[in-house]
């Protein structure tokens, strides 16, 4: 096993949540967000750890965003605030679905807890009180269909949106290959930074 899915999972035990360690491509979904707070950046990762078809440990990390961008922070879409995933996990709450109607993703399929960030500026602002629960179109997408992005300013009003298209098209891959053998719902893992600190 390698020292990157070693941490991961030793994070993911110390939370009390669930790893998934039966059968090949069972996919432990992660996303880490940085301690950065000014938004209009891809600087946080989305990870998948999974055992191949040999039986050997698997961690990818792609540059991702976990984040409002900073139009939507400062232009709302909902009057409570724009939305930001809690950390936390989250069971068997996306499915394989149609982003917009219009390409593969992960689709919400379960309610999810958010924030509510409602002060219109550029810094994500995560304040227990502000906390809602339910079904907001918090998906996993992509961004620019063609490049990697560096600016996250509409890509995401709440979504889990990866910077690069190649980056997608692995993940989209590593997601059908696992749903042929366990279903098209998946679970995805929100971590901070923090979370990683002492180990």
């Amino acid at each position: 096993m390698n020292i990157e899915t070693i941490l991961l999972q030793n994070v993911i035990k110390k939370k009390g949540y669930v790893w998934f360690d039966k059968g090949t491509y069972n996919l432990n979904l992660i996303g880490v967000r940085s301690n950065i707070q000014e938004s209009g950046r891809f600087d946080d990762f989305i990870t998948a750890t999974y055992k191949d078809s040999k039986g050997a440990w698997v961690c990818k990390f792609w540059k991702a965003t976990t984040d409002a961008g900073s139009y939507w922070l400062q232009h709302p879409m909902n009057q409570k605030g724009t939305a930001l995933l809690v950390p936390n996990q989250y069971r068997a709450a996306w499915q394989i679905g149609l982003h917009k109607g219009q390409y593969k993703a992960l689709v919400q399929f379960k309610p999810v807890s958010v924030y509510r960030d409602n002060d219109k500026d550029k810094i994500t602002e995560f304040r227990p009180e502000s906390i809602h629960t339910g079904m907001f179109g918090i998906n996993i997408h992509r961004s620019n269909p063609r490049v990697a992005s560096t600016i996250n300013d509409k890509w995401s009003a709440g979504c889990q949106v990866f910077a690069s298209p190649t980056d997608y098209e692995e993940f989209m891959s590593l997601i059908e290959l696992s749903a042929k053998q366990y279903g098209d719902k998946f679970t995805y893992t929100l971590l901070t930074q923090q979370d990683f600190d002492g180990l």
